[in-house]
């Protein structure tokens, strides 16, 4: 950890979590809770729940949950270091500097000198392609209609022929081989030393939402292979968390974004003024591209190249697009292949003009489907008629299927009625669309898991909501009954915590786990409201049959780990005096 405990505190005491998501997501008071939509997956009705008691958050719906640190780790993409500096900053706090060990010291600069390289290496490739070795470069750009100041805001710059030019000016600035083997800029052989991944290339510099060069994308010049070759990921560059052009994008005034394929697609769309293109990043469109367009838009317009290849990948964007809860609408490019041939023969007005008709993204679908049939022979027709009907049928809002109906009985030429007729039977005759993998029944192994630990989590809540019990479970419950990992880790922060102050903070607790799974674990513990019933011998039974279950386990687990006989008789006494146990809140 790059700063101690009392500082991390302060950070998080000064940084209030309603005022912090209220800046990112729209909040309304509920009680003692704030809710909104939860920008971490895509729901309708708000279950994603903000406590300024708790000073901490919590998704009913897709368990996200953490405090102040974990919601803007989650939401910039930020490593902790990073997320204690932002909201120091937004505190108005000054950190002191930190003397760490040689260990965390290696640690924390990990990242730190990753990005270095990246930036040295962006910085490079920019002085290269303005020098007389990356004139073939810069002509590249030119011939493409690049101009300086668009090259001067992506950063573009050019890799040398030379296969190991950026290994010695990266040696040069200091790093080892050790350093350089997992930057994914050079491949280190022991025997041959070091060569560049990036040769007598066109480079894009990849920048994530806050503008640090996390990787590159470099296109070949002349006829090698492969034509686009992308970094690999690394601590830095995750594709399904990044979109290239998004630093830019999300700064856009327009209400929607504009989906591309590929970097000159998005660098040409910018340049003629349309500064809310992104594009993913050498990879398939995944549901986290679509989540972090969620974050800054509510519509997308996809313009894919308008060859086979494009509309398949339009096809597959459009579902993943819709599951994040964005409006789809797809741009018709013909007759030109691409955003940038398109702009240069009829220009930016006329893409504008094509960008406001953009059609709807199930309108698409229905049209593609029709390319597939003969329209004139009656035989496939019909089969191109019953595929529309599907599709149709996969839409859940009355009002909404209705209306598509008749845009596709007008479209196509199809009576409107023997349409509807068709789509109901399709809706009511047990056809069901592939379901997502969400969706299927979790592994029953799973499950017997989970009950066993629910006792000991349902506890570790009763102790959050109600502190009183830290006293009157003293001598018959501590740290070491919780034999979960997690949630003994979790017993031993609350104990010790409780018994330092006479109290707990949740959110403070938080500040001790890194991992992302282990933080919405322990916050769901902290976030989950107890049901108590109307009588409270009720709730005292409830509670004491719960302690007794945590205690029971516990003393077996001690059994099974001993061979100590003289042990095993005190325990068997043990579980037996846990008959008379009775607990009153």
């Amino acid at each position: 950890m790059l700063y101690g405990d009392d500082i991390i505190e302060e950070v998080r005491s000064r940084n209030d979590i309603v005022d912090l998501i209220s800046s990112y997501v729209p909040l309304k008071r509920k009680g003692s809770s704030y809710f909104g939509l939860c920008p971490f997956h895509n729901e309708k009705s708000p279950s994603f729940s903000v406590s300024r008691d708790k000073q901490m958050y919590y998704c009913f719906g897709c368990g996200a949950g953490g405090n102040v640190f974990t919601f803007i780790m989650e939401y910039e993409n930020f490593t902790f270091p990073e997320a204690v500096r932002y909201l120091a900053e937004r505190a108005g706090m000054e950190l002191p500097e930190q003397e760490l060990s040689a260990e965390a010291k290696q640690q924390a600069d990990a990242k730190a000198q990753l990005k270095e390289m990246n930036k040295m290496a962006a910085n490079y490739f920019y002085i290269l392609l303005h020098s007389k070795r990356g004139e073939k470069g810069l002509a590249y750009l030119t011939r493409r209609g690049i101009t300086e100041e668009t090259i001067k805001k992506f950063g573009l710059g050019y890799a040398d022929i030379y296969q190991d030019d950026l290994y010695r000016f990266l040696k040069s600035k200091g790093f080892s081989d050790e350093e350089l083997k997992d930057s994914a800029l050079v491949t280190i052989d022991e025997a041959r030393g070091g060569s560049d991944k990036f040769w007598n290339r066109v480079m894009f510099p990849i920048q994530d939402a806050n503008s640090r060069v996390i990787g590159f994308g470099g296109r070949v010049m002349g006829d090698g292979s492969p034509k686009y070759l992308n970094s690999r990921e690394t601590k830095l560059f995750d594709k399904s968390r990044n979109l290239y052009g998004l630093n830019f994008a999300r700064s856009s005034r327009e209400k929607f974004i504009i989906l591309c394929e590929g970097y000159m697609d998005v660098i040409s769309m910018h340049q003629a003024g349309f500064t809310n293109a992104v594009a993913a990043l050498g990879t398939a469109f995944t549901e986290g591209h679509g989540m972090l367009l969620k974050r800054y838009t509510n519509e997308v317009i996809l313009s894919f190249d308008s060859d086979e290849a494009g509309q398949r990948a339009i096809l597959r964007a459009i579902p993943i697009l819709k599951g994040a809860g964005l409006t789809v609408r797809v741009l018709n490019l013909t007759p030109y292949k691409d955003p940038d041939e398109f702009i240069k023969e009829l220009g930016s007005e006329e893409l504008r003009n094509r960008i406001q008709k953009a059609r709807s993204s199930f309108m698409f679908q229905v049209s593609v489907a029709a390319g597939k049939y003969n329209q004139d022979d009656p035989e496939e027709k019909t089969k191109f008629q019953h595929e529309a009907a599907k599709l149709l049928s996969g839409i859940r809002e009355p009002l909404e299927r209705n209306n598509y109906c008749e845009a596709v009985s007008r479209e196509f030429f199809m009576g409107v009625k023997e349409l509807k007729d068709l789509v109901e039977y399709y809706g009511t005759s047990g056809y069901v669309q592939e379901k997502p993998k969400e969706q299927e029944r979790r592994p029953a192994e799973v499950k017997k898991e989970e009950k066993r630990q629910e006792p000991q989590k349902l506890l570790l809540t009763w102790l959050v909501n109600e502190p009183v019990l830290f006293q009157k479970l003293a001598g018959i419950i501590g740290p070491d009954d919780f034999i979960e990992p997690i949630y003994h880790g979790a017993a031993m922060l609350l104990f010790e915590e409780y018994e330092r102050d006479g109290k707990v903070t949740p959110a403070k607790i938080l500040n001790q786990y890194t991992d992302m799974e282990d933080q919405k674990k322990i916050a769901e513990l902290f976030n989950t409201t107890l049901k108590l019933k109307p009588l409270p011998e009720d709730n005292d039974k409830a509670l004491t049959d719960i302690v007794r279950k945590v205690k029971e386990d516990s003393i077996e687990h001690k059994m099974n780990e001993s061979n100590d006989i003289m042990k095993w008789q005190e325990l068997i006494q043990e579980k037996g005096r846990l008959a008379k146990l009775h607990i009153s809140i």
